[in-house]
């Protein structure tokens, strides 16, 4: 491992980190909608909307991520549907992260206390405005520290955008091992850079952890 190869690759990651970053903060977008909206109708009042609802998400968290970014890359365009390999990556994970975050949000909603219903009724809230001014604030500090740790969970599967050509950290890694056979040095950079992005999440979720955990406990 020599210092001058270090000197060489690391620029070249980094433009790889900040698209790996990209589809982090892409896919964390649109699971947080989807996943918000799978967790309201899987608690709506009608049967058959619960039932289409879980049934998709046993479906989608059945499926590996990878297969489900094969499946937006290589097989939407048969059927006239052109999206580029960093919108197939976003999409893909995206979609599959959004049926773990519902859970999330689900398990969120259903912690407030059902009196917070009754007290927001009382007052003449609606149930719209119930869920957006009194049950979503408290949910979401339930949420959040399992939230976290799932954005966590998404840096790390950003790679597998690698494998749609998208030119994130991985991807990088391998166009340059694969060129200067530096194996050792290129992937010792690469898994030190996950670990750099990876790390100060991991400790913000332990912080969110023992706050919102002292929260619930009072």
């Amino acid at each position: 491992m020599r210092w001058q190869d270090i000197a060489d690759f690391v620029p070249i990651l980094l433009q790889g980190a900040m698209m790996s970053i990209i589809i982090t903060l892409g896919c964390l977008l649109l699971s947080t909608v989807l996943g918000l909206t799978w967790a309201l109708l899987k608690m709506s009042r009608y049967p058959h909307v619960v039932r289409g609802v879980s049934a998709m998400i046993n479906v989608v968290r059945g499926l590996p991520m990878i297969v489900l970014l094969f499946y937006i890359y290589f097989v939407l365009p048969d059927i006239h549907i052109q999206v580029s390999a960093l919108q197939a990556s976003i999409i893909g994970l995206g979609f599959g992260y959004s049926t773990y975050v519902a859970e999330i949000f689900r398990a969120g909603i259903e912690a407030v206390d059902p009196g917070q219903y009754e007290a927001a009724q009382s007052i003449g809230m609606g149930r719209v405005k119930t869920m957006v001014r009194v049950i979503l604030p408290q949910a979401i500090k339930v949420a959040l520290p399992p939230y976290s740790n799932t954005l966590v969970m998404m840096l790390k599967d950003s790679s597998l955008a690698s494998t749609i050509t998208v030119a994130e950290m991985t991807r990088e890694g391998q166009l340059i091992a694969s060129s200067t056979f530096q194996n050792l040095t290129v992937y010792t950079l690469v898994a030190l850079g996950y670990l750099a992005m990876s790390l100060p999440l991991m400790s913000m979720t332990r912080n969110l952890e023992r706050r919102f955990g002292r929260h619930r406990a009072r």
